[in-house]
């Protein structure tokens, strides 16, 4: 792979990017079945590190052609990879037993030798009680009960002290999970669509990730306006609570550098679909229709067009602008060799002009 330099210094309100990374559905259509999108899932990651990668992450969404359970997933694909960072983006934490998933997530830590990056979410998802059951609360305040003891059992804390017999451990024991990796906690972020979870995850003092789907919103804000604006108030409130300097803020997008003519129809194409039917864009064979985009919600724009094009729009946008880290959201129906494709160019035409320099 060559990486070419920066031909022009970055414009001044532009924070060079520190890494690069990219999401995935791990996606399956309904020809070639779940175990291939699987296989499929870790050539990709495969590739990425090949290409240089700093982090690969992957979407969870329950019943559906899509990743279901990111955790085995991670622990696979740590098995066929060194150096690239493995993250969910994103985990709602409202349909996740909290000591499961720190118990699960410490073991995949380890394996993958402290390679794990959590993003979770305690959005207002509740689309799935009928299987997962019902709570006395509402779906947001459960998820961030749940996210809360999760948090504080990764962190090791005593989760219960035995006071008597026939509690599985002898009294006096102090319960805590294992196996334990003891930075995981450190690397956990928020999935964060708005102002108030951005102020949630430093409250929390962990980090951030910026999706591509955003609420709440100010009458004629843009989606990379109103993104530097959740980015700057997480830095702020986190200089405000801790007086340190705020982590890396990562943001998905959707950069599609089109190399040849061919791939730049191809792009517009689904940049048009898009902006067309939203959320519904680009889906595998036989995967549900998804549910009507939430009234007010916004999602991202598609950065597409010949790399000149890619990189004067990427420095135009306030919320790439603002970011540490670029993820590149891949379209969910694209194959193995398009996702390839995608990471290849802009890993080689243009990362290197947003200031990224590849994985040692």
């Amino acid at each position: 792979m060559t990486i070419a330099a920066p031909l022009n210094p970055l414009p001044v309100s532009f924070r060079p990017k520190q890494r690069l990374g990219f999401n995935t559905r791990v996606s399956f259509n309904d020809e070639a079945g779940p175990a291939q999108g699987l296989r499929d899932g870790i050539e990709l990651f495969k590739e990425a590190e090949r290409l240089a990668y700093q982090s690969g992450w992957a979407y969870q969404r329950h019943f559906d052609h899509y990743l279901s359970s990111p955790l085995p997933f991670f622990a696979a694909a740590g098995q066929h990879t060194k150096h690239i960072n493995l993250g969910s983006a994103v985990i709602p934490m409202r349909y996740q037993d909290p000591i499961l998933l720190a118990e699960a997530a410490g073991t995949t830590d380890l394996l993958i030798d402290g390679r794990l990056e959590l993003a979770i979410s305690t959005g207002a998802n509740a689309a799935f009680d009928a299987v997962f059951g019902t709570v006395d609360t509402d779906a947001r305040t459960e998820a961030k009960r749940r996210q809360a003891r999760f948090l504080s059992a990764i962190a090791g804390e005593v989760l219960h002290t035995v006071v008597s017999p026939g509690q599985g451990a002898p009294q006096g024991a102090e319960l805590r999970v294992t196996p334990h990796s003891p930075t995981l906690r450190s690397r956990i972020r928020q999935g964060s669509a708005s102002l108030s979870s951005a102020v949630q995850a430093a409250e929390l003092g962990i980090g951030l990730i910026s999706g591509t789907v955003q609420h709440g919103q100010a009458e004629g804000e843009t989606f990379g306006q109103y993104q530097a604006r959740i980015i700057e108030t997480f830095r702020t409130t986190w200089l405000t609570i801790w007086g340190t300097e705020p982590p890396p803020v990562a943001v998905a997008a959707s950069i599609l550098v089109g190399t040849t003519a061919e791939l730049r129809e191809k792009y517009a194409a689904y940049d048009l679909e898009r902006r067309t039917i939203g959320i519904a864009a680009s889906r595998p064979k036989g995967a549900l229709a998804p549910p009507s985009q939430p009234v007010g919600a916004q999602i991202s724009p598609v950065f597409q067009g010949t790399p000149d094009q890619v990189i004067e729009a990427v420095f135009n946008d306030p919320g790439l602008a603002a970011a540490d880290e670029v993820v590149l959201f891949l379209p969910p129906a694209f194959g193995l060799a398009e996702n390839v494709r995608l990471l290849t160019d802009l890993a080689e035409t243009v990362a290197p002009a947003l200031g990224w320099s590849p994985a040692l």
